[in-house]
């Protein structure tokens, strides 16, 4: 609740300002007066939230604008935008103005704040883009310049991997393969961002999903990410039979521990992690197909989760994973057959 609440909170406070910086920028001071400012930066606050939930409503069912080049979703995403905030402004106008509607709001007012609107949307758009592109927690991290020394955190990892990816591809063709990941790194998206992962790095047809970790903190969250992709591909299984010929299935492994992070690269730069950590997470996803499970985790991930798990949780006991001389603690787990 209180991840959604904050950007709202946010966005509310930055629209009561910009409504009044409005005010003061474009109207006659015999216009100042309180009343005014405070229906100006309540019109401000409006207006920003019903963008927000207009952008909220293109991101969750706006796929065939994200199919398009990125020229034409960001002119699209401006029409709909600016014809959003025309719409808002008048609506508004009429409740929050005890006179109604006139004609200097329309030859004036009106045309300000689509200008104003469409002014702001440039950033915004354009730091949305970047998060898109390269993920919000990076893109902070790079202007911060955080990571521009390594550092080492606590971190949760996640290695997926689509099965069956190079017999596919035999089946298929490349390009064919190519389109299902590319709708499957979709479609896990919307679970993983929803339980505080961030996609790290897509490498072929796996994903690495990444979490800080608290040392004394438990959370069954990390699990809850993979359930609710399993539960996401099954939702859209037929789909992927009509479109594929195939419903997509994958192996996952999951490590927490210590992770050397940072600031890679000059002409384009990366946030990279470096690690013990790193390579047994990698390790344990390939070790499912050995093992013929599709989800394993370390006893190091099994301290950080609550001890009362409602799952199957089976010790498949101290393994020497290939490449690692030490032996590490192996569990399988499962979501309980339903009675």
């Amino acid at each position: 609740m209180r991840r959604n609440l904050t950007p709202v909170i946010i966005l509310a406070v930055v629209g009561l300002l910009v409504g009044g910086l409005f005010r003061y920028a474009f109207d006659r001071p015999v216009e100042a007066s309180i009343a005014n400012y405070l229906r100006s930066a309540i019109e401000g606050a409006a207006i920003t939230l019903i963008v927000w939930v207009t952008h909220l409503y293109l991101a969750a069912r706006g796929g065939w604008l994200r199919q398009r080049p990125l020229i034409v979703e960001l002119l699209a995403r401006s029409v709909i935008l600016a014809v959003t905030v025309a719409v808002a402004a008048i609506v508004l106008e009429v409740v929050l103005n005890e006179h109604g509607i006139d004609a200097k709001f329309f030859r004036e007012t009106f045309l300000k704040i689509i200008g104003v609107s469409l002014l702001l949307s440039i950033p915004i758009t354009t730091i949305y883009e970047l998060v898109r592109m390269i993920g919000g927690h990076t893109l902070l991290a790079i202007v911060l310049g955080r990571y521009r020394q390594p550092g080492r955190e606590e971190r949760v990892l996640l290695f997926l991997d689509l099965v069956g990816s190079t017999t596919l591809a035999e089946q298929m063709g490349e390009l064919r393969v190519q389109e299902l990941l590319t709708r499957f790194f979709s479609d896990i998206d919307a679970p993983i961002v929803s339980h505080g992962g961030e996609v790290h790095a897509y490498v072929g047809d796996e994903v690495i999903v990444t979490w800080p970790a608290n040392a004394g903190e438990t959370s069954r969250r990390y699990l809850d990410c993979v359930f609710a992709i399993e539960d996401r591909l099954a939702k859209r299984a037929d789909h992927y039979r009509r479109e594929f010929g195939v419903v997509p299935a994958f192996r996952a492994g999951m490590h927490a521990g210590p992770v050397v992070i940072a600031e890679c690269g000059d002409s384009r730069r990366q946030i990279a992690y470096f690690g013990d950590t790193v390579n047994v997470t990698a390790r344990l996803q390939a070790y499912c197909k050995e093992a013929g499970r599709p989800l394993l985790i370390s006893g190091e991930l099994r301290r950080l989760l609550p001890p009362n798990l409602d799952l199957a949780v089976e010790a498949l006991g101290s393994t020497q994973l290939r490449g690692r001389a030490a032996s590490i603690e192996i569990f399988s787990v499962a979501r309980r057959a339903s009675s």
